[in-house]
């Protein structure tokens, strides 16, 4: 397969580089229905390292009933150990925590929400006993010499509550920070936030004391906003971006969801900007036309399709 490239035209006022964190092999495969392989999450994980991606979050480490596709946790994190990628794991709990130090993790992530509707949902607890429930494990997590991640959820709308006002996400935010996570991933969970609220939020948590290099964004296309919403965060100056290979991944909560952003739809947009990336997008474009095809189904992504064609899920 030949690669169309974009045209490079850089846009003044944006990083020089961006570090994409991918998590379709967590966050994009929980939600599929049928069982994939543990074969096939590590082949997926090695693919997506040899395309030049250099943060693959891997797995969670959950308790198998809530999450049944990330059951497999224990064996397959030890099947990619060796990949040279950093490959960050979730942990909800502390014994989520002591599978992963276990098993040799370097680096964890917490998954907290800005909002009580979510918090309830998701942990069946309130945000405040979410944060209280975090924190032993984040304070132990450093002190084994650990990153850790906090990913906040519902940082602009929530299917319950409506618009999350701005000084809440900021509020979860700083109690996060101050817990000792050193990035905070803001997650716009049912898509619908729009370039400006991106902007408002990360200014009023730079005026919090949250610098901008200690945020991640983490946009859903659910009304095509996820570029958009991206490259405004581009311009305040973020340069962590989470995306998903093919497009994986998408929100129960909201039924018109289309998933998360694409890997390949934000490279082809940030190397026509002049931004680099690591990534050789016809690597990672055919990485996720390898895995559509094991999913019995065409990629999401707009890039695959376009690089690809329409048939290329049909490939075994």
């Amino acid at each position: 397969m030949t690669t169309a490239l974009p045209m490079t035209v850089p846009a003044p006022g944006l990083p020089a580089r961006v570090r994409i964190h991918e998590v379709g092999a967590r966050d994009g495969l929980q939600n599929e229905q049928g069982t994939v392989p543990t074969e096939v999450k590590a082949e997926f994980i090695r693919r997506l390292a040899d395309a030049g991606l250099t943060t693959i979050e891997a797995t969670s480490f959950v308790h198998p009933r809530w999450v049944p596709q990330l059951a497999d946790a224990e064996q397959l994190f030890p099947m990619v150990r060796d990949v040279p990628a950093r490959l960050p794991v979730l942990v909800p709990n502390d014994r989520g925590l002591d599978r992963a130090l276990t098993l040799g993790a370097r680096e964890v992530a917490v998954f907290a929400s800005a909002t009580e509707s979510f918090a309830k949902a998701n942990l069946n607890r309130t945000v405040d006993e979410a944060l209280a429930m975090f924190a032993p494990v984040v304070t132990r997590a450093i002190e084994a010499g650990l990153s850790v991640r906090g990913y906040l959820s519902m940082c602009f709308g929530d299917p319950w509550e409506g618009p999350v006002p701005v000084e809440q996400v900021v509020r979860v935010s700083r109690r996060l920070r101050d817990m000792g996570c050193d990035e905070l991933s803001l997650g716009d969970t049912i898509g619908v936030a729009t370039p400006g609220h991106v902007q408002a939020l990360l200014t009023a948590l730079n005026d919090a004391g949250i610098p901008t290099d200690a945020l991640a964004v983490h946009f859903h296309d659910t009304y095509g906003q996820a570029l958009a919403n991206t490259l405004a965060a581009l311009q305040h100056g973020v340069t962590t971006v989470d995306a998903s290979a093919g497009g994986l991944g998408g929100c129960p909560y909201a039924k018109s969801a289309t998933g998360n952003l694409a890997t390949e739809d934000l490279v082809w947009m940030l190397h026509g900007l002049g931004i680099e990336t690591g990534v050789d997008l016809g690597r990672l474009t055919a990485t996720s036309e390898w895995l559509a095809g094991r999913l019995g189904r065409p990629s999401p992504s707009r890039t695959v399709r376009a690089l690809g064609g329409a048939a290329s899920h049909k490939e075994s």
